[in-house]
C-alpha cells in the first residue's frame, strides 16, 4: 500500500512538473509510468547548496551542471539499481553549504588561483565516500567542469560493475577496492584526464557557515536578497505552505528553495522589501535567528508518525528546547535508525521508552560518520560517548547544562 501511494504521488508530482523527469515517449500503462517515476525519484540524490547561483562568495554556479546530471540519474534505466541512499555532492564553494554529510561521490569547485597563478578553466576537486573538508586533504584528483557529467556517468557504472550485492554504498565497495583504482578505471571509461599533484593534495575547501540559512543575505544579483527561515521541527502545514506561496509571489520571484536542514529560502527579494518579507516569514511561524532554541533542535517523526519510534520526539523536542543551554544543538531520535539526521549531531537523545532517552555526545570518532539505519556498529561509534541512561527530559536537560558549564570553564 505504501509503495502504491508513493508511486501515485510521484506520478502526480511529475504531471505537475515538480517530480522526476522520465521518458514520456515510451508507451507505458499508467501503473508502469507511476512506477518508473518512483524509481527515478529514488535516484535523484544530488545535493547542491540552497544558494547555488545566488551566493556572493561562490566560486562557480553549479546549477547548469546539475541539470544534465539529474537528467542522467532520472533517465538511464541501469541507474535504478543504485541504492536510494546513494548520494552525490556538487559544491560550488558557497558559504552556505552542508559539508557534514558523507557522500558516495563529491565534486567541489577549486579556486581560480592555484600556485599563485590564475587558472583559465574551472576545475573541481573530487573524492569518494566522504566530503570536501576545510581541515583534511581528502581530494583524490581534480576534473574539468566540462568533464564532470561524463565522469559521473562512468563512476556510477563502474560502481555497479564492481559492487557485490551487499555493496550498496561507495564506502562498502572501497573496503575491497582501492579508491584510486576505482577512480582511474572510471576516468579511462570516460576517456578523460584527471589532474593530480601537490596543489590537489594541498587543496582545502573554504569553511562553510550553515547558520547563514537563517536571516537575510545579499545575493550576487544586484539589489536582490535571499531570506531564510526554519519551521519549528521541520513541520509545515497546508495553511503555512499557502502563506509561503503567496509571500514568494508577492515579495520574491514566485519560487522557494528547500535546504538540507529542513528549512526554506525565499530568493530574489528586492532590497527595499527585505524587512517586510522577513517580518511576514516570522508571522508564518518561521525561525529566522540561529540562536533561537528551536533552530538548534532536530527531531524525527516520533511515535505519532512512525511505528518504530519509542517516544513522541516532536512533543519532547518542544518541551526540552526552552531548557537548552546557549549554542547547544541536539537531535531527538525515536529509534536507532536516526532518520532525521544523516550525520552525528553534537548531542543525541535516543529514545528507549516514552519520554525516556539515552543521551550521547559526539566524539571525534563519530564526527562526520554516516548514521543511517543500524548496521551492527556499537551505538557509541555511531552517536558518540554515552552520558546518561533512560533519562527524563528534565534529567537530560540538566546533563546538557552540566556539559555546557564544563565546556565554558
Amino acid at each position: 500500500m505504501k509503495a502504491g501511494c508513493e508511486a501515485r504521488l510521484s506520478g502526480q508530482l511529475s504531471a505537475a512538473g515538480l517530480g522526476p523527469r522520465v521518458d514520456t515517449t515510451q508507451s507505458l500503462d499508467p501503473v508502469a509510468a507511476e512506477r518508473q517515476a518512483l524509481i527515478a525519484d529514488d535516484a535523484r540524490n544530488l545535493l547542491l547548496s540552497p544558494v547555488a547561483g545566488l551566493d556572493v562568495e561562490a566560486l562557480h554556479d553549479t546549477a547548469p551542471l546539475a541539470e544534465p546530471i539529474l537528467a542522467m540519474l532520472q533517465s538511464e534505466p541501469r541507474l535504478a539499481e543504485l541504492s536510494p541512499k546513494f548520494s552525490v555532492l556538487l559544491d560550488g564553494g558557497e558559504r552556505l553549504a552542508a559539508l557534514d554529510h558523507p557522500h558516495d561521490v563529491w565534486f567541489s569547485t577549486m579556486s581560480p588561483i592555484a600556485g599563485g597563478r590564475p587558472i583559465a578553466e574551472v576545475w573541481f576537486a573530487l573524492g569518494l565516500a566522504g566530503q570536501p573538508s576545510a581541515d583534511r586533504g581528502d581530494a583524490l584528483a581534480a576534473v574539468r567542469a566540462d568533464d564532470i557529467v561524463v565522469l559521473m556517468r562512468a563512476l556510477l557504472h563502474t560502481f555497479l560493475d564492481l559492487a557485490a550485492p551487499e555493496d550498496t554504498r561507495m564506502r562498502h565497495l572501497l573496503r575491497s577496492h582501492d579508491r584510486l583504482a576505482v577512480l582511474d578505471h572510471a576516468a579511462v571509461k570516460a576517456g578523460i584526464d584527471l589532474r593530480r599533484g601537490p596543489d590537489i593534495d594541498a587543496w582545502r575547501r573554504s569553511a562553510a557557515d550553515p547558520s547563514r540559512r537563517f536571516g537575510a543575505y545579499e545575493q550576487c544579483q544586484a539589489g536582490r536578497w535571499h531570506i531564510g527561515g526554519q519551521p519549528p521541527l521541520g513541520r509545515i502545514d497546508t495553511a503555512t505552505l499557502r502563506g509561503l506561496a503567496q509571500l514568494a509571489s508577492a515579495q520574491g520571484d514566485g519560487t522557494l528553495r528547500l535546504t538540507p536542514w529542513q528549512s526554506i529560502l525565499l530568493p530574489n527579494v528586492a532590497e527595499p522589501a527585505v524587512s517586510h518579507a522577513a517580518d511576514a516569514l516570522r508571522s508564518l511561524g518561521f525561525v529566522l535567528d540561529a540562536r533561537d532554541p528551536l533552530a538548534r533542535v532536530i527531531a524525527c517523526a516520533g511515535s505519532t508518525g512512525c511505528a518504530k519510534a519509542l517516544a513522541d520526539t516532536k512533543a519532547d523536542a518542544l518541551a526540552i528546547a526552552g531548557q537548552l543551554p546557549a549554542d547547544t544543538h541536539i537531535h531527538l531520535s525515536g529509534c536507532e535508525r536516526s532518520c532525521a539526521a544523516a550525520h552525528c549531531a553534537p548531542y543525541t537523545l535516543l529514545a528507549v521508552a516514552p519520554a525516556r532517552y539515552d543521551l550521547y555526545r559526539r566524539t571525534q570518532a563519530a564526527e562526520g560518520e554516516p548514521v543511517g539505519k543500524p548496521s551492527g556498529e556499537p551505538l557509541g561509534k555511531r552517536f558518540g560517548e554515552r552520558l546518561g541512561l533512560s533519562l527524563t527530559l528534565e534529567e537530560a536537560a540538566q546533563h546538557l547544562r552540566d556539559a555546557a558549564g564544563a565546556t565554558d570553564s
